[in-house]
């Protein structure tokens, strides 16, 4: 079986200016292009003077599908780039499964780095960079959104996450509510494009902001990272035992949850729950 080539291919988040040299070249080489939407890459193809060659449209829902497809060329030795609408494939756009079964199915795997809206928002941002959390869109309701939405609260670095216009106003509400008013945020829109935007406040400021616009555009939002955790003291996890054991918890179950709840080392507050008595 010949070895065939997934090049995957940063494209601009906005800007059609910012497409590198070698990221041109890769497409002109390339015997397929895999895409999100057709006219978008057609567009930018033909605003670099490549010829289309064949395009194979793979989105969230079409991935699964066509990955059969697109390795059966990599087996005749082809050379197939990969693209998405704006930014790199793969980052909450396709592409993770078809580099997964490329690099199993042993083909060769190579990245022509290029924008990132996350990126492009973090270090625009002014807030911390050294270290940073990509969260990329939050699911949309239920269980799994709380879940998400408790993690970013106490989350120590600096995140990233991506939104869309019409539901902006619900998303930094819902970070208000578990992040407390006073958190920073910087908020990315229309990133390299003419209308480029970075708002920067607290909480409480943007939703109160954004809650009387209608925005246009992908938002990113930059949130800062949760101030470090106060000092629990011995009185307050006594005060938290006594809490357990008053809903009918046994010592362990008492033991197991203040632990939890409070972040504490177990083996600290079995030591209060059966040391000297004070409370528990």
């Amino acid at each position: 079986m010949s070895r065939g080539r997934l090049v995957l291919v940063g494209t601009p988040i906005g800007n059609l200016d910012d497409l590198a040299p070698r990221a041109v070249a890769a497409l002109a080489a390339a015997d397929a292009v895999v895409c999100e939407d057709t006219r978008r890459t057609g567009r930018l193809l033909s605003h670099i003077g490549v010829r289309a060659p064949v395009l194979i449209v793979m989105n969230d829902h079409t991935e699964s599908e066509v990955i059969a497809g697109i390795l059966a060329r990599l087996g005749r030795g082809e050379c197939v780039a990969v693209v998405s609408d704006a930014g790199m494939p793969g980052i909450s756009d396709p592409g993770e499964r078809l580099v997964a079964a490329a690099v199993a199915a042993d083909h060769g795997v190579e990245v022509v780095p290029g924008p990132s809206a996350a990126i492009t928002a973090l270090v625009g941002s002014g807030l911390p960079a050294g270290r940073f959390v990509f969260e990329g869109f939050l699911p949309r309701r239920g269980s799994g959104r709380s879940a998400r939405l408790r993690e970013l609260a106490g989350e120590r670095r600096t995140a990233v996450l991506y939104e869309a216009p019409h539901r902006i106003g619900r998303t930094l509400a819902d970070l208000l509510e578990v992040c407390g008013p006073d958190r920073v945020v910087v908020l990315g829109r229309e990133l390299t494009k003419l209308h480029e935007e970075f708002w920067r406040g607290t909480l409480a400021e943007a939703q109160q902001h954004w809650s009387d616009h209608e925005p246009r555009g992908e938002f990113v939002i930059v949130l800062d990272g949760a101030p470090p955790p106060a000092e629990i003291d011995d009185d307050r996890i006594l005060a938290a035992l006594v809490e357990a054991r008053a809903r009918g918890a046994s010592t362990r179950d008492a033991v197991d949850d203040v632990s939890e709840h409070l972040g504490v080392a177990r083996r600290r507050v079995y030591a209060l729950a059966t040391g000297d008595g004070r409370g528990a």
